[in-house]
């Protein structure tokens, strides 16, 4: 196992864009009143099996569709880039889930948490950083976002509004930013 602490930084600051916790929190603090509360630790644990499992066999789903992990990266790439222009813009490309009957599993484990971005974020990162990294940066996340769903309360006040839309859109254009060079690394290789 061989970590280059910039790769894990890179890694885990690209996982933590995309999930943007942060970002869900006016979503989250919606959903936690009108459940009544919230089971954090489940949620969190739920996300995390489903970002580890598509780690370990996404490759192989990929492979029953005729699919290569290049060929994924490109495309997931594309999805990480309109993540990256919701942010800044605040356009709603992505439509979630308003159903919050089942709000522990979902809409807040899949897809607020782990959802198509973010799965497709791991499958893009795997094509250019081990496995090892990769579950690094997951475990790292999870602690983050575990934190983030018992202080929501706390964050949302000391944020507010402004501070809330602010950060989104920083982590928007890192995202941007991100999605070029994915697509920049797999993309020459599948045009023959």
């Amino acid at each position: 196992m061989n970590l280059v602490p910039a790769e894990l930084l890179t890694v885990t600051f690209t996982l933590f864009a995309v999930i943007d916790i942060i970002g869900s929190v006016p979503i989250l603090i919606s959903l936690k009143q009108k459940m009544g509360g919230m089971k954090e630790l489940r949620a969190t644990l739920i996300s995390g099996a489903l970002m580890i499992l598509f780690l370990y066999v996404g490759e192989a789903f990929l492979n029953v569709l005729g699919l290569d992990v290049k060929s994924f990266a490109v495309g997931g790439s594309i999805v990480i880039f309109i993540l990256g222009l919701e942010m800044v813009l605040g356009i709603e490309f992505f439509k979630g889930d308003a159903d919050v009957k089942t709000a522990t599993v979902v809409p807040i484990a899949f897809p607020l948490i782990a959802g198509s971005g973010t799965l497709t974020t791991i499958m893009s990162l795997k094509a250019n950083y081990g496995v090892a990294t990769l579950l690094i940066a997951i475990v790292i996340n999870l602690i983050i976002i575990y934190i983030v769903l018992k202080s929501l309360g706390y964050i949302a006040k000391l944020l507010g509004s402004s501070g809330l839309s602010a950060i989104r859109k920083f982590f928007g254009v890192i995202l941007l930013a991100i999605a070029v060079k994915i697509f920049a690394t797999n993309a020459p290789g599948l045009i023959k």
